[in-house]
């Protein structure tokens, strides 16, 4: 690690540092709504299908009025099926109408809609994180992967979150793909907005615009909790 690494995190950064997050106009807080909105877009991220449509759908969805998960709940299927189609968002529309309600009354029902909550239940335990959040109907592994690289600016106990699409990026710039060693390039940069680089410059260059991953590398672990998750 040296000075042509730190260089080319830096162009990366100035090239690719924006969190999915802020591109769907998410001003991302520890609060309900904004964190109920990273949550329903990680799960859009998470399908099979370009980045930029599932951000459209995520700005389609809250310009319809349903960024917490009572309003999510209280729309019908096709209000939810509407708001998706003016995203873009058609392939999968149908189905992730149905998730979305779902997952909003579950939401509802352990947590009065309230992700924070769900982050106490965790107490700090990244695993146990991933288990709660996998509960959302229509947040598989990719969508978790997603949410925490996307919070970990928030919930500062997640950081630094590195998966297997971040590290891709990493290996495509030649940069380290060992987590603690790419961990320290970030410096002082928020850790979501270099995991949001890293993830770009993947995409960048394959041409899918997915978001997904595969496996899950943690850079840290605290002595008693359980960091790595598979």
């Amino acid at each position: 690690m040296g000075t042509s690494d730190r260089e080319t995190v830096r162009k990366l950064l100035a090239a690719h540092g924006r969190t999915y997050a802020d591109q769907a106009g998410i001003q991302l807080r520890n609060t309900p709504q904004p964190l109920y909105q990273l949550l329903v877009l990680s799960g859009l991220l998470s399908a099979r299908i370009r980045s930029d449509t599932a951000v459209a759908a995520s700005r389609a969805l809250s310009e319809a009025g349903l960024r917490d998960a009572r309003r999510m709940a209280d729309a019908t299927w096709q209000q939810r099926v509407d708001a998706l189609g003016r995203g873009g968002y058609r392939r999968y529309d149908e189905r992730t109408s149905t998730q979305l309600g779902a997952g909003a009354e579950l939401l509802l029902d352990k947590y009065h809609g309230d992700l924070r909550r769900l982050r106490d239940t965790a107490d700090g335990d990244t695993g146990t994180l991933r288990s709660l959040l996998r509960e959302v109907p229509g947040l598989g592994p990719v969508g978790v992967d997603i949410f925490l690289r996307e919070v970990q600016g928030v919930w500062p106990e997640v950081a630094p979150y590195l998966d297997e699409k971040t590290l891709q990026g990493a290996r495509r710039r030649g940069l380290p793909d060992e987590p603690q060693e790419l961990a320290r390039l970030a410096d002082h940069t928020d850790p979501a907005v270099f995991a949001a680089a890293m993830v770009r410059a993947a995409l960048e260059r394959t041409g899918t615009g997915t978001t997904g991953s595969g496996t899950t590398k943690r850079a840290t672990r605290r002595t008693g909790r359980t960091k790595a998750t598979r």
